[in-house]
């Protein structure tokens, strides 16, 4: 996958007038969130969230400080932060996980004899795909339904949660919480200069030093 935001770093904004001691310290938050934490999920169905987050977002490999994203999922729950709506077809975000991990073990045990964490990729995206599709039959589903708990629960939860964190705002040109400096140049195809450059093709280079220099 092409870098869109050569040698941008989102972090160097840290001391500048971007960010405010409000912005710094929740930022901080994040950064030292534990990645093998939790204290909502048990020790059992924490591999297989894990599993399900490393599914739906994979990070590059070579990513210093990947974002901690099953850990973020369970900080939620465990704090049962809600969103302030939830749909009414299904159960309330914590009962709906433990249903769900639970539902999505027992799929993978009867279909491949293995839980959903011993699966290699390609069958856990299987499985992953026949949930969004409402392509699963068992018992231990219920009256949960799968396809909407995919997508108004699973990705809601898991996406939100990674586009959350400073490691995937560098990779997408965000500069973090526009507070105390804002934005100026709010006409189309225009950026401020604290704003990341996004390389088009045969402007790698110039991106990357413009890049270099944003604080």
């Amino acid at each position: 996958m092409p870098d869109r935001y050569p040698g941008y770093e989102v972090l160097q904004k840290r001391n500048s007038p971007s960010w405010n001691d409000k912005t710094r310290a929740v930022i901080d938050q994040r950064m030292a969130i534990d990645p093998n934490h939790h204290a909502f999920f048990t020790d059992a169905e924490w591999p297989t969230l894990r599993a399900i987050c490393e599914r739906i977002v994979p990070q590059p490999p070579d990513r210093a400080q990947p974002a901690p994203v099953a850990a973020m999922v369970d900080e939620k729950m465990h704090k049962n932060s809600g969103d302030g709506y939830r749909d009414a077809r299904l159960p309330p975000m914590r009962e709906a996980w433990r249903r769900a991990l639970a539902a999505l073990d027992a799929e993978a045990t009867s279909r491949y004899g293995r839980r959903f964490h011993e699966l290699g990729a390609l069958l856990q995206d299987d499985l992953l795909k026949a949930i969004q599709n409402g392509g699963v039959a068992q018992k231990a589903w219920g009256d949960l339904p799968a396809k909407l708990f995919f997508e108004k629960r699973l990705l809601h939860d898991v996406v939100s949660s990674y586009y959350a964190h400073p490691a995937a705002w560098s990779e997408i040109g965000f500069g973090g919480p526009a507070s105390p400096r804002g934005y100026v140049r709010m006409s189309f195809d225009r950026r401020d200069p604290w704003e990341a450059a996004e390389a088009r093709p045969g402007s790698e280079a110039k991106a990357r030093a413009e890049n270099a220099r944003v604080g």
